[in-house]
């Protein structure tokens, strides 16, 4: 009998997928909420769009440390946000030399319109939270443990450990 929810059935082995299916579930349900407000809004424009709503201004290499991505998320992203009228790229006053990105005034509007439903994901986040005692807090200790020790450096060190004379860890993953 086949299993029907292999992820969940092998416990941290598929912790990615597990994640992954967490971060997809909730991207599709709040792509249901924007729809209720008739409007097209991918999830992960939001980091940004808040970002350069608290800021006014800020590059991609700005935007991809506040949010923790990559500088390649922000900027197709960002290509995406322009497509649909959202941003757009001006240049830095401080330095020629530098591009910015800020809220088009139909960003603008937009960000004023979903405001009530934003406040409403916060607090159905909040609860949902709640209800999962320690998750956040797991969350985080799980992120300060990556940051310590890497997952690929901790998986290397077992190869070594149980296949020596295997594929070594770069001197940039030890800790």
């Amino acid at each position: 009998m086949p299993i029907t929810d292999f992820p969940r059935s092998v416990g941290t082995k598929a912790m990615g997928a597990r994640i992954r299916r967490l971060s997809e579930r909730i991207d599709r349900e709040s792509g249901r909420c924007y729809a209720l407000f008739d409007t097209r809004f991918e999830q992960r424009w939001f980091g940004i769009v808040n970002q350069l709503r608290l800021h006014q201004s800020m590059s991609v290499g700005e935007l991809a440390s506040a949010l923790g991505i990559t500088h390649v998320s922000v900027s197709q992203a960002r290509k995406s946000l322009e497509a649909e009228g959202l941003v757009k790229s001006v240049t830095d006053p401080q330095d020629g030399r530098k591009s910015m990105l800020v809220l088009t005034p139909a960003g603008e509007r937009l960000v004023a319109r979903l405001a009530p439903l934003w406040s409403a994901m916060e607090a159905a986040s909040e609860e949902l939270f709640a209800e999962a005692v320690g998750l956040l807090e797991g969350i985080e200790l799980l992120e300060q443990a990556l940051d310590a020790r890497s997952l690929t450096s901790r998986i290397i060190d077992r190869l070594d450990t149980e296949n020596p004379g295997g594929p070594q860890a770069d001197e940039s993953e030890k800790p």
